[in-house]
């Protein structure tokens, strides 16, 4: 790395679509003065279900696009691009890394009941990323690990309140919550957008946890910022990007990020 990290003044940031907006969203109150410059693949989300080689090699691409783009230090939002890409990513790229991963440690530390259950992508599931934490710290504690196939699609067509949305939610939660879980997980970004649907379903007694706030902590530790810095007023930007269609990403990152936003095409790109 060339500069010192008290001196980055670009982060990018991105996953398999708009999920890592929840993350963004997070290190953004964090970090008033920062830009950032976020990716999402949404051209070829979801990851869940594709093949170590696709990820990594998307992963791959990605990355080096937030480089081009001016990013000194990139934050994977994406808990299957994590698993799977993250070590040849550290391994080949000169710029520093900053991962997540389910939150699967302050949830066996929540629990009351000794069961939590983890809601994730097929792939992040079986990674063996979730096979360590597991084994590092559910001593005691019986883990349930639901996979969620079509969650993330669903949240990338915009469909966060449908009542097909609900309904699938609930097929996946209730039998959860039949095994007495009292703490849920949400292992994927795209996730963090139904909460409040998840919530309704498991009942307020129920902790719902995720790592974006994890993450912010983590990157202000990373760059040294105090957390007085926290509170001055923003005057960092942010550039979204998209491998999809811009037009449809453009109406869904607004409602994710909660005021109007351009997006633009990947092959377009524009550094802050």
């Amino acid at each position: 790395m060339t500069h010192p990290s008290s001196l980055i003044r670009t982060i990018g940031i991105f996953d398999s679509g708009v999920g890592g907006l929840s993350v963004l969203k997070a290190i953004r109150k964090k970090h008033p003065s920062i830009n950032f410059i976020y990716i999402a693949d949404s051209g070829y989300a979801p990851y869940g279900s594709r093949s170590a080689e696709f990820i990594e090699s998307r992963a791959s691409h990605i990355a080096h696009s937030l480089i081009d783009a001016g990013a000194e230090v990139i934050v994977i939002a994406c808990n299957t691009a994590t698993a799977i890409a993250v070590a040849k990513l550290r391994a080949t790229l000169t710029v520093p890394i900053i991962a997540l991963e389910p939150a699967i440690k302050p949830a066996v530390a929540l629990t009351k009941t000794k069961v939590i259950g983890v809601l994730a992508t097929e792939r992040t599931i079986e990674s063996q990323t979730v096979a360590r934490l597991c084994a590092e710290f559910g001593h005691g504690v019986n883990i349930l690990l639901q996979p969620c196939p079509g969650l993330v699609e669903r949240v990338e067509r915009g469909e966060l309140s449908s009542d097909g949305t609900y309904e699938y939610l609930r097929k996946l939660i209730c039998p959860l919550l039949a095994q007495h879980a009292d703490t849920l997980v949400l292992g994927c970004t795209h996730y963090v957008f139904l909460k409040s649907a998840i919530q309704k379903i498991a009942g307020p007694d129920v902790h719902i946890i995720e790592s974006s706030a994890a993450v912010a902590r983590q990157t202000m530790r990373y760059l040294n910022i105090d957390k007085a810095n926290s509170l001055n007023e923003p005057t960092g930007n942010e550039v979204f990007m998209t491998t999809g269609s811009p037009e449809h990403a453009q109406t869904l990152f607004s409602q994710l990020w909660g005021s109007p936003v351009k997006v633009l095409a990947l092959d377009n790109p524009v550094a802050p």
